[in-house]
């Protein structure tokens, strides 16, 4: 088993690519071990957590990067009124959930009570299965 402490600067060139495919409970942490698509273990002793895309071990073969799995979101539209997207990010703030802030929509995890709160506020919003990266920072009472 190798230990990685750190992603590599950059993808390495001229070698195949083996993911290590990882859900983004385990990826938030700093410390876990996983087994890339070929069979090869790795454990991870990191200063900060990888993310989806960091290439972190090259054996002169073969480059090993991280490949997180998609998950239940939802995906809710962002409205062009500066008041209600203000009101949306204070009920979300609320609810203490993390969220995904991106160009046209916010992705927050599927859960039943932010759909429910969705609904009752009358936001666009639909179910999705995507690579969820929450605002790193902020303190939530989840990862």
């Amino acid at each position: 088993m190798r230990l990685i402490h750190s992603p590599l600067p950059h993808q390495p060139i001229g070698v195949e690519c083996v993911a290590l495919n990882v859900d983004r409970l385990r990826l938030a942490k700093r410390r876990w071990r996983g087994i890339a698509d070929d069979g090869s273990e790795f454990g991870f002793d990191l200063e900060a957590p990888l993310r989806n895309g960091s290439f972190f071990f090259n054996s002169g073969s073969n480059a090993y990067y991280i490949n997180q799995q998609p998950e239940p979101v939802i995906e809710i539209v962002c409205p062009n009124d500066p008041a209600v997207s203000a009101r949306l990010g204070w009920v979300l703030g609320n609810l203490h959930f993390p969220i995904e802030i991106r160009e046209d929509s916010v992705r927050v995890c599927d859960d039943s009570a932010i759909r429910q709160m969705l609904v009752r506020e009358g936001f666009l919003h639909h179910p999705a299965e995507a690579i969820f990266q929450p605002i790193s920072g902020a303190h939530s009472h989840g990862i």
